[in-house]
């Protein structure tokens, strides 16, 4: 496999993927943020130009600097012939397996070679699916040319009661500050590494939040560096108070006038909130969302 840097090649490969949404997800959103600015300094590998049929966005070699850190060590994968995938998983040059890392994708199909690969490394896998989601938005949205009138008539999708509307939270933006009790509430973080991550997440891509009466924050949601949204949490006074859906009105409001993508997913367990964001207009999809933290045995 070899890595993609020609802008011109970046955009045509964008634009490719988009045709395989929602399984390519993770490698479209990691793409759009490298086209724009490259906060977390990540590369694309393909492994063949222009008729690929392996995709793979890392961080570049100089920024996997902790071998102990999955959460900056992170490959999005996506494949049109994962009966290939097991041989370039296998290339050191292409995954540094002497180090703990994560893979990320919305197919569960990559599931054989990454375990076949990570047994014949000796490495550990800790394997998470969850239910992935998107915004379903109606295709006149997408190609009228009448941009806020039609916002505006998309966001009253989300027909937020009466008493979530009177209570009006205050909305923020987050920044880095907020690191910390975004950290100490994160399923998957809760450390000192998911710490950085979260800060290095909020100093470079859209955070939202909204303050209680008090002015604490109680509820948010933050973008990682694959245009996921995640990290959500309601603190527990404040749950079914309307806080979560005035973020997901201000979420789609700036996400899609900036043209930023997004997606998220959701524990499979959790299935009265995954019937509410049907409810309110959101998709999902069967090929859900797919983690495999791996972490070589002489850390374990």
């Amino acid at each position: 496999m070899f890595v993609i840097n020609d802008p011109q090649n970046l955009q045509i490969l964008y634009e490719s993927l988009e045709k395989s949404i929602p399984q390519s997800y993770k490698v479209y959103g990691a793409i759009f943020h490298i086209k724009n600015k490259n906060p977390f300094n990540l590369e694309v590998l393909v492994d063949a130009w222009p008729d690929y049929q392996i995709i793979i966005t890392r961080p570049k070699k100089e920024e996997m600097k902790d071998d102990l850190d999955h959460y900056n060590n992170t490959y999005h994968i996506f494949t049109k012939a994962p009966d290939n995938l097991e041989e370039a998983l296998a290339s050191p040059q292409v995954i540094n397996w002497e180090q703990a890392f994560q893979i990320q994708g919305c197919q569960e199909n990559l599931d054989e070679a990454i375990r076949k690969v990570s047994a014949s490394k000796s490495v550990q896998v800790d394997y998470r699916k969850t239910t992935l989601f998107t915004l379903d938005i109606p295709e006149k949205f997408k190609t009228s040319s009448d941009g806020n009138e039609n916002l505006m008539e998309l966001l009253k999708l989300f027909n937020t009661d009466e008493a979530s509307k009177k209570r009006n939270f205050l909305s923020i933006l987050l920044d880095a500050s907020h690191a910390g009790v975004v950290n100490e509430h994160w399923d998957y973080g809760k450390n000192e590494r998911s710490l950085k991550y979260i800060e290095h997440c909020l100093q470079h891509f859209p955070g939202f939040g909204v303050l209680g009466p008090e002015g604490d924050l109680i509820s948010w949601v933050v973008m990682e560096q694959s245009c996921e949204m995640r990290m959500g949490h309601t603190v527990t006074k404040y749950r079914r108070q309307g806080g979560m859906m005035q973020i997901g009105y201000n979420v789609t409001e700036y996400l899609i006038q900036n043209k930023i993508p997004f997606y998220f997913h959701v524990a499979d367990d959790k299935e009265s909130y995954i019937q509410k964001l049907i409810n309110f207009g959101f998709k999902c999809f069967s090929c859900g969302w797919h983690q495999w933290k791996c972490t070589p045995k002489k850390y374990c």
